[in-house]
């Protein structure tokens, strides 16, 4: 009696089942999870990140060249002076004799612009990291239309799990309400797949980094 087509699947599956199945290579935990950055100045890794996510960078080597680089920055865009809520932001900005709103006056109305501060800056990803614990709150990074950043050179870390590392340093058992990774400016292609920018947070996301030795003054 000839062989049927299913006694003939049937005798694979037993011989195959009588070999020990091969194991798969073990991990190698101790290898990194990505590979090195482009850049092995992890500040301009950074800038580069940033600037590929939609965000807009500026260099400021002085409060006097950040003051200029804000004045263009506004007449670019057409805006009016930001909302600063946090008081060393305040100071940083009186010393370099830039305008800003300190109230919350009309801000529903006239949240074109705010100013915030951050806890790091991620260069793998060019994120922007940011929480709830300074005077800013979180309304100054989600709800005007355009969000600019004022940063440090040494803010900048190479990974995630490194920003993140730096906030448990800081706040300890005392997190912050909010901590959110910012990747560019807020987008969404959910409607027939068309982009569209702002949809969710601030349309325009601009970074200001200053040098850490500049007039001396923290952020």
């Amino acid at each position: 009696m000839a062989e049927s087509s299913r006694d003939a699947v049937l005798a694979r599956i037993r011989q195959s089942l009588a070999q020990p199945a091969s194991l798969p290579p073990r991990p190698n935990f101790t290898a990194p999870v990505h590979p090195p950055l482009n850049n092995s100045d992890v500040v301009v890794a950074f800038a580069e990140s940033f600037q590929r996510v939609g965000g807009e960078f500026y260099y400021c080597e002085s409060l006097k060249h950040l003051a200029v680089q804000l004045a263009g920055f506004r007449k670019r865009q057409q805006v009016d002076a930001p909302y600063v809520w946090e008081p060393k932001l305040q100071a940083l900005l009186q010393a370099a004799g830039v305008a800003f709103r300190a109230n919350e006056a009309e801000f529903i109305e006239q949240a074109d612009l705010s100013l915030t501060s951050c806890e790091a800056l991620v260069a793998r990803t060019g994120s922007v990291l940011v929480s709830a614990a300074t005077a800013s709150g979180r309304r100054l990074s989600i709800y005007p239309d355009q969000h600019v950043v004022l940063a440090r050179p040494s803010q900048v870390v190479a990974e995630i799990g490194e920003a993140l590392r730096v906030v448990q340093s800081r706040f300890g058992t005392q997190m912050p309400s909010m901590v959110s990774l910012t990747t560019g400016p807020s987008r969404t292609a959910d409607i027939e797949k068309t982009l569209v920018l702002g949809a969710h947070g601030p349309r325009r996301l601009a970074l200001f980094l200053l040098e850490d030795d500049a007039e001396n003054l923290p952020l």
